[in-house]
C-alpha cells in the first residue's frame, strides 16, 4: 500500500490527457493574431494596413481596448475595429485582497461562463502576475484545488493575454497601493497545466516578449512556465529559443510517492523529468526551479530531502534551484503544511548537498491563495 493510500486518500486513476470537452471556440481576438494577420484583419474590414499598428499600440502599449481611448483613429472606424477585433473575453466576477491590497486575486468568467483565476502580487521592488492557462486541470494531483475541479477546457491565447493586459493596466492606473507601476514578472502557475495547452501558452509568451507595439516588451527571463513534467513538451520548449524559466512541480523524489501525488509520474518517471529539466538548462542556460509542496508526514521526510539532493547533484552543479512551498490546504483536505522544524530540516538537508534552496513566499493564503479555491467555492 502506498503512502497516500495509507493516509486514506484514493489515488486518482484517470488523467484527462485527451482533448478537453468540446465547447465553442472563443471569439477571434486581436491578441490571437500575428502582426501579419492583424494587417490582414484590418484590411478585410476596409481599413488601411497601418491601422493594425495603431491598434497594437493602443492594446499593448496603452493597455486599452476601449474605442473612446483611440482618438488617433477616425471616429467612424473605432467601433468597427474594436467590435470585430476586441470582443470581451473576460468578465470580472469577484476580487479578494490581502497584504494591504498588494495581493489581489480575481475570479473571471470567460465568454462561455467558464471560471478561471489570476493573482496579482506587488512587492517592494517588483510586481508579479500568476495567470491561468486552462479552466480546471486534468493532471488530477489530489492536494491541488484545481486538480480537484477536473479539466473543463483550454484557454485561448487571447484569454491568457487578456489576464496579463488587465493586470498591467491595473498597475499602470495606480489601482494597487504604491502608485502607478509596470508589470515585471509573469508566472504560468495558475489554474491548469501550461504545457498541456502548449500552443496557446507559447503564443502568449511570444506576445509578452515581443517589443512594442507588437507585444508587451517583457523580458523572457522574467517569465516562468511551470509543468508537472510533460517530458515531450519540456523538450519542445527547450528548442523554442525563448529563455523563460522552467519550473518543475516535483513534490517527491521517489516514484512510489510521486505517482500518488502527481499521477502523470506513471507516464514519465522522476528520473525522466529530471533529465528533461537538465536538458532544458543545457539548451537555454536558464536555471530550472524545482517546486516542492511540503506536506506534513507525506513528503517532508529528511531522507526524501537527501534523495532529492542526491538526484539533483548527480546531474551536475549550478543548473537547479529548489523552492519548497508550505502547502496551502484546500477545503476538506486531510493534508496540511509541514511543521516549522521539519521544514527547516528539509531545507538544511538540501543546502547540505549544495543545492540552492529558498522557501517560496505564500502570499494570499488568507484569501484562498491556492488557484482553484475561489472557482471551486463559487461552484459549490
Amino acid at each position: 500500500m502506498s503512502a497516500a493510500q495509507q493516509a486514506g486518500l484514493k489515488t486518482p486513476l484517470t488523467l484527462q490527457m485527451a482533448a478537453p470537452p468540446r465547447r465553442g471556440k472563443p471569439p477571434r481576438h486581436f491578441a490571437d493574431l500575428s502582426p501579419e494577420e492583424r494587417v490582414a484583419a484590418v484590411t478585410e474590414l476596409g481599413e488601411k494596413p497601418f491601422r493594425a499598428k495603431q491598434l497594437a499600440t493602443h492594446y499593448f502599449s496603452h493597455l486599452t481596448a476601449d474605442p473612446q481611448d483611440m482618438t488617433d483613429l477616425p471616429a467612424g472606424s473605432r467601433d468597427v475595429l474594436t467590435d470585430a477585433l476586441f470582443p470581451p473575453l473576460l468578465t470580472k466576477v469577484r476580487t479578494m485582497e490581502a497584504d494591504g491590497g498588494t495581493t489581489v486575486k480575481t475570479l473571471w468568467h470567460l465568454y462561455d461562463q467558464v471560471k478561471v483565476e489570476s493573482v496579482l502580487m506587488r512587492y517592494t521592488s517588483r510586481t508579479t502576475l500568476c495567470v491561468s492557462s486552462q479552466a480546471g486541470c486534468g493532471m488530477a494531483c489530489p492536494f491541488c484545488a484545481t486538480g480537484q475541479l477536473g479539466l473543463t477546457r483550454n484557454l485561448s491565447t487571447a484569454e491568457i493575454v487578456e489576464q496579463i493586459r488587465q493586470a498591467a493596466k491595473s498597475l499602470a492606473d495606480g489601482e494597487i497601493p504604491g502608485g502607478p507601476t509596470r508589470l515585471n514578472n509573469l508566472v504560468f502557475m495558475g489554474m491548469g497545466e501550461p504545457l498541456a495547452n502548449y500552443k496557446a501558452v507559447i503564443g502568449t509568451v511570444r506576445q509578452a516578449v515581443a517589443p512594442a507595439p507588437d507585444g508587451l516588451g517583457m523580458s523572457a527571463r522574467n517569465i516562468t512556465v511551470s509543468t508537472v513534467g510533460l517530458v515531450p513538451a519540456m523538450n519542445k520548449l527547450a528548442k523554442e529559443g525563448i529563455p523563460v524559466t522552467l519550473a518543475l512541480s516535483l513534490h517527491a523524489p521517489d516514484d512510489e510517492l510521486r505517482s500518488d501525488l502527481v499521477p502523470i509520474n506513471t507516464r514519465w518517471s522522476v528520473d525522466e523529468v529530471l533529465d528533461a529539466a537538465r536538458g532544458y538548462f543545457d539548451a537555454t542556460g536558464r536555471r530550472v526551479s524545482i517546486e516542492y509542496a511540503l506536506i506534513k508526514d507525506m513528503n517532508d521526510h529528511a531522507w526524501r530531502a537527501d534523495l532529492l539532493g542526491e538526484k539533483l547533484t548527480a546531474r551536475g552543479q549550478g543548473w537547479v534551484h529548489v523552492n519548497p512551498i508550505p502547502l496551502n490546504p484546500t477545503p476538506g483536505s486531510i493534508w496540511t503544511a509541514s511543521e516549522q522544524h521539519v521544514e527547516d530540516e528539509f531545507v538544511a538537508r538540501l543546502r547540505g548537498h549544495g543545492i540552492p534552496t529558498t522557501i517560496r513566499d505564500t502570499r494570499g493564503s488568507d484569501i484562498d491563495g491556492a488557484c482553484g479555491q475561489l472557482a471551486a467555492e463559487e461552484s459549490a
